[in-house]
């Protein structure tokens, strides 16, 4: 089955070629068997593989698809390298992405542009399967520009709304910045290695310049910050809500945020070869959990509560990175996506019977009137908070256990991670509570949406995987080495699930049977400063935006072409001057010949 891995990649991209020819003459039945069956066929062939390579106790598996650029005897093999890590990630992709695929068919019923959807998705997904597949950096570079492109159109997907386009926008130029970085630390490997070949980067034995390492390093940091939405390139993901709610889920589960983490852990070899970096890896993790949670707390919008702690738990993803526990950060990636796909698509549910309503104020109730749905909601929450038992439990602890020990990170981190968990307790209850419980302040949809079986379905296999994900097996000890087990005391082990049940409590207080009014979540300085991200737009429009366009209205009427005006206007008229001399005279020519020697008699006799 291993012969067939490029199939993998081939059938989403296949089936958006497919619809983008066929553009207009499907039906949308046909359009979402095309765009979803593709997807249920990557994830049936990525189980088989999984199952065979396991089974196997292979340790890695090459594919060579084509030989890229021979020149003068140097050339580049365009190929698919399978592993534990790479597997463990098709999965996530293929497997939860089809779920995605699956409720977005019935999500998107009605649209009239349902087509270009699913194009755009097939290809986001081909995308982000070629950058965890290919075996170099220039593979995985293009997979991860094809994924900013596809989040762009994605984002952006309802360009009527003038939000929705500037949404858009800022995600495109927000990961630009961290593209570049990565673009500009690929260059530097190349310039050191010689190569791109991921496998000839990280088993080199060469000698190369530990300040040119340093720096390939922190701009691959770089790039994995600007797409993993971590500080401080994080400001683009609250507002990448204004896509679909599967594009939601799609970004924030199963692709987009996860690529970061992807490559510091396919890359940490090099990252160990250089002493500090997988600390500043730790410390912009432990600080984006912290804040994305304080901005999570004072949210209003259902979807932004969710994508803020999007950040908040990918920053745990980091702090692991960090701490050396390199199979715990996948492992927290795997958990990750089930439940917060779980939580998207169910908020999806939520919203459509809302009358697209996403201000938890404005809900309320929802037990008693979708009591399905809010057991859902509920199930994920618990996975979130990482509830003993609960997927996200055991993914957590395995990171927090570890970031004591480490000597990359230590008690400090600990203890910040300890402060996440008691947020991420706090707003997750806070959300569940305003929400599910209380009076009713909604008029339940019953227009031309999908029936509410088809928008279930999809989400009970997420259902169980946020329950029992914690208890797969994962084994990557071909890939970052043997895993280690640290006996730390039992508090230490234990203090987060205190805190997630002292945060539970808090919530209970503050949010809980209190019916929240709609204008109270307005209210403090404090507050309204959480809830627009802490202040990183502010900063941003003030150094950046503002300068810029201080700098166009200066420049609005392009003082530098008014420069190169001056100069073609300079020459023009030097050359009508001298043009003069120029008028066929044979006594002008000769007194100019004379003039010219006695002046370079002067200047001799001068020199002398």
């Amino acid at each position: 089955m291993q012969d067939w891995l490029f199939v993998v990649p081939l059938l989403p991209l296949t089936s958006a070629i497919i619809l983008l020819l066929l553009a207009g003459r499907l039906s949308p039945i046909v359009v979402s068997m095309v765009g979803v069956g593709s997807m249920g066929l990557a994830a049936l062939l990525t189980l088989f593989i999984g199952i065979e390579f396991f089974a196997s106790d292979a340790v890695a598996y090459q594919q060579v698809l084509f030989n890229w650029l021979p020149i003068a005897g140097a050339s580049l093999d365009a190929g698919l390298h399978l592993d534990q890590l790479s597997i463990v990630m098709m999965g996530v992709i293929t497997g939860v992405g089809w779920m995605i695929h699956w409720y977005a068919a019935a999500y998107m019923f009605g649209d009239k542009d349902v087509q270009r959807f699913f194009v755009y998705m097939n290809l986001f997904v081909f995308a982000m399967l070629m950058l965890v597949l290919g075996d170099n950096l220039i593979l995985l570079y293009l997979g991860w520009e094809g994924v900013g492109l596809c989040s762009f159109l994605l984002i952006g997907f309802w360009q009527h709304e003038p939000n929705n386009v500037a949404a858009a926008k800022k995600a495109f130029i927000v990961t630009r910045v961290g593209d570049t970085a990565l673009m500009l630390g690929l260059l530097i490997l190349f310039s050191e290695f010689g190569s791109l070949h991921i496998d000839t980067i990280v088993t080199s034995s060469l000698v190369v310049d530990p300040t040119n390492l340093w720096l390939a390093c922190i701009l691959l940091v770089g790039g994995a910050v600007g797409k993993s939405a971590q500080l401080p390139l994080q400001t683009w993901l609250p507002d990448a809500m204004a896509g679909p709610t599967p594009v939601s889920a799609l970004i924030h589960a199963a692709t987009m945020v996860t690529a970061g983490v992807y490559l510091i852990a396919r890359m940490h070899p090099l990252f160990l070869q250089v002493e500090g970096i997988l600390t500043i890896v730790a410390w912009i993790g432990a600080l984006t959990l912290v804040l994305a949670g304080l901005a999570a707390l004072a949210q209003s919008d259902i979807k932004r509560i969710l994508a803020y702690s999007t950040m908040s738990q990918i920053g745990y993803m980091f702090l692991g990175l960090g701490a050396l526990v390199f199979d715990g950060a996948i492992f927290h990636l795997m958990t990750h996506a089930f439940f917060k796909a779980l939580l998207f698509l169910t908020a999806g549910s939520i919203i459509l019977k809302m009358h697209h309503q996403q201000d938890i104020f404005k809900m309320g109730g929802l037990f008693r009137s979708l009591p399905m749905t809010s057991t859902f909601l509920l199930i994920g929450l618990l996975a979130l908070v990482a509830f003993p038992g609960s997927s996200g439990f055991f993914s957590k602890e395995a990171i927090l256990v570890a970031t004591y020990e480490a000597h990359t990170a230590g008690p400090t981190l600990w203890w910040i991670g300890v402060l996440g968990a008691f947020l991420t307790s706090l707003y997750s209850f806070r959300l569940l509570f305003i929400v599910c419980f209380g009076s009713a302040k909604h008029h339940l949809e019953e227009g031309d949406y999908a029936p509410s079986s088809q928008l279930v379905v999809p989400l009970l296999p997420l259902v169980i995987l946020a329950v029992i994900g914690g208890f797969i097996s994962l084994d990557f000890s071909q890939v970052f080495g043997p895993a280690t087990h640290p006996h730390l005391p039992l508090w230490i082990e234990w203090m987060p699930v205190a805190v997630a049940f002292a945060g539970f409590a808090v919530a209970w207080v503050l949010y809980f049977p209190r019916n929240t009014s709609g204008s109270q979540h307005n209210q403090g300085a404090l507050q309204n400063f959480c809830r627009d991200g802490l202040g990183f737009d502010w900063l941003y429009d003030w150094v950046f935006t503002k300068p810029l366009q201080l700098f166009a209205r200066v420049n609005k009427t392009d003082v530098i072409d008014h420069f190169y005006h001056f100069v073609g206007w300079f020459n023009f008229s030097l050359n009508e001057v001298l043009v003069i001399s120029q008028n066929g005279k044979v006594r002008w020519y000769l007194y100019g010949t004379l003039a010219g020697c006695a002046l370079m008699l002067g200047g001799l006799v001068w020199w002398s």
